[in-house]
């Protein structure tokens, strides 16, 4: 008799770009086999030719994001026979939560962050839709996952059940050594173009360094994009854009980099980050960062000892903690090698990886319990 279990990794639009997280979490489980589906290709650097996708020429997708319901979906769910459904974002778990139920598998979902604060904010009947949807896979998922702690206070403050909801760190690969390359960049940012990454602040704390001027690489993509390269000009600073990169190009990047800014804030419209997964790989290659007290960030980034911190939409301050690491090469060494324990005792991808397959145990055990009775 077979042993193996399968959770079927659950996202909508499978797969930006920027979502290495799902795709490194999954693909790092040792006792679960992960099959991931999705309801609609996404073509980026993460998407798989063997990606199962129940409505690859869109049609029907519209009845599944209106109604929660799909005989497709049904069908392309149960073809993967799994043992469990672990979707990623809120909303996504609602468009899978009543087909998980109708197959009896258990559901687990995780928050990563605009899904708690930015989305059931949302005004007028947009909001009033969401907040309903976000309750209803509430109530049906076995376990509801937040990558920090701040994720975790907002989704019981949109109604989910404290015993229901874990904080869970996604976790980053950790080398096992450094890799030792020649530095071509004092500041890295790595993330989305969008207003909560703070990619203004940046630009304008990159300038007021004059000398020297610091070289900087931005890696990413996003609505904005254009805006940012032409402030860059503006301001001339000496920054180099990339665009989206492969993960094995990102790491590439932040190796020869001496320092990564995260400048994170809370968007006009609430939007607000989880935990960045890119503070904890530069952490896991030795580098230290300068971020900013935003949400999650603060849990893996320790002020003084592993990075520095500044205030949200401070760029006087954020240029004053770039200053202060780039002109002191004993302390960046420093911050980034405790920077580097850190991350390889709290944010290890294969130590947390064990942990959620303990949740996954816990859970379908939970569910075959209950069966029973």
């Amino acid at each position: 008799m077979s042993t193996e279990r399968r959770v079927a990794i659950w996202r909508s639009a499978m797969l930006l770009g920027s979502e290495t997280f799902i795709r490194n979490q999954g693909d790092a489980l040792s006792r679960w086999t992960p099959a991931y589906v999705g309801a609609t290709r996404i073509e980026s650097a993460l998407s798989r030719p063997d990606d199962v996708i129940a409505f690859p020429d869109g049609n029907g997708f519209l009845r599944l994001r209106l109604t929660g319901a799909s005989p497709r979906l049904h069908q392309t769910l149960a073809s993967v026979r799994p043992d469990l459904v672990h979707a990623h974002f809120g909303g996504d778990g609602w468009l899978v939560s009543h087909t998980a139920a109708r197959l009896g598998v258990p559901l687990v979902v995780t928050l990563h962050g605009h899904d708690v604060t930015r989305q059931p904010a949302s005004p007028g009947a947009k909001g009033v839709r969401y907040r309903r949807n976000l309750r209803t896979v509430f109530r049906r998922a076995a376990l509801v996952v937040a990558v920090s702690e701040v994720i975790r206070e907002r989704a019981i403050h949109w109604g989910a059940d404290p015993a229901k909801v874990v904080v869970h760190y996604t976790g980053v690969p950790v080398p096992a050594a450094v890799p030792m390359v020649p530095k071509r960049w004092d500041v890295a940012f790595v993330g989305r173009f969008v207003a909560k990454k703070g990619v203004d602040d940046l630009l304008t704390a990159l300038a007021r360094i004059a000398t020297p001027r610091p070289r900087a690489l931005f890696i990413g993509d996003g609505e904005l994009m254009p805006a940012m390269r032409a402030r860059a000009e503006e301001l001339r600073v000496d920054a180099t854009f990339v665009g989206s990169e492969s993960p094995a190009a990102v790491t590439r990047h932040l190796s020869e980099s001496r320092i990564l800014a995260c400048p994170s804030k809370t968007a006009p419209d609430g939007d607000t980050e989880g935990l960045p997964t890119t503070v904890m790989e530069a952490g896991a290659l030795g580098l230290p960062v300068v971020a900013t007290r935003h949400s999650g960030i603060p849990e893996a980034v320790l002020d003084g000892e592993t990075g520095l911190l500044t205030p949200e939409a401070d760029p006087v301050a954020l240029a004053a903690a770039l200053t202060r690491l780039l002109g002191d090469a004993e302390l960046r060494h420093r911050l980034g090698a405790q920077a580097r324990r850190r991350i390889g005792t709290r944010f290890d991808l294969v130590e947390q990886n064990r942990r959620l397959e303990d949740r996954y145990d816990q859970v379908t055990a939970d569910a075959t319990l209950t069966s029973q009775h």
